[in-house]
């Protein structure tokens, strides 16, 4: 999972760091509010860890705006050295999901992050998965259409995979980038669109039969189910009945 981390205590986001890239996540810090508002009008992220206070905007208002603009989905955790009832009663009611004090707590964190990302993505499970006509079976790496195994190379399976689990999210380039090919890898922004592509013509991907990835210009992709319109279904049966 990519994960972002606000705080303006260095130590603090060394501390996330850490404990994130334990869990298997990646994790990108922040130490002004303006600076992850910035990216997250052109990123996407997992998970969101807010502190309070900082050096020019509060933790409630970084979580409203994503609320107001990014929508209810993204789990968010604030960690705080604010500690009264009424602030937690604010943090939540701005639109956070957990709420931590601070000095933390290692195994407490990767807990409640933890939790928070399971309730999030549940789809994310280890065993067979499926969706509609298509069921991915993790431990072969294979990927069935209406019962019929479909060859795919390695990285197009794990496209295919985060994208199925991840339908209606945007999902920015670079995540989808540091999903399939790793944190540290360099390609060059076509090989994405080759693999998108690609995965449109195998997997036969169009709103025709009920599902679209579009291209979000400046942001990446997002792959979602549609309802097919009348003229599409009526080219649909005429080319069956051809």
């Amino acid at each position: 999972m990519r994960i972002a981390a606000l705080d303006d205590d260095q130590l603090q986001l060394e501390l996330f760091t850490r404990a994130l890239t334990d869990l298997g996540h990646a994790c990108r810090t922040y130490t002004t509010g303006a600076a992850l508002l910035k990216d997250l009008r052109r990123e996407t992220f997992d998970l969101l860890i807010v502190d309070w206070q900082l050096p020019d905007i509060e933790g409630p208002e970084i979580v409203s705006w994503v609320r107001q603009h990014l929508g209810p989905e993204l789990p968010i955790l604030f960690v705080t050295n604010r500690q009264e009832e009424r602030d937690i009663v604010q943090g939540l009611a701005s639109g956070a999901d957990d709420f931590m004090v601070k000095p933390v707590r290692v195994g407490e964190l990767t807990a409640r992050i933890q939790a928070l990302l399971r309730r999030a993505y549940p789809a994310s499970a280890k065993g067979e998965m499926e969706f509609g006509r298509y069921r991915f079976l993790p431990t072969t790496r294979t990927l069935e259409m209406d019962g019929v195994p479909v060859e795919l190379k390695a990285r197009e399976y794990e496209l295919a995979l985060f994208l199925f689990q991840n339908m209606g999210r945007l999902l920015s380039r670079d995540h989808l980038r540091e999903v399939i090919w790793g944190h540290s890898a360099e390609i060059i922004s076509r090989s994405l669109d080759t693999h998108i592509s690609r995965l449109r013509s195998l997997l036969d991907l169009r709103p025709a039969n009920g599902y679209m990835i579009t291209a979000v210009y400046g942001v990446g992709y997002r792959f979602e189910t549609v309802k097919p319109s009348a003229s599409d279904e009526a080219l649909e049966e005429s080319g069956q009945s051809l």
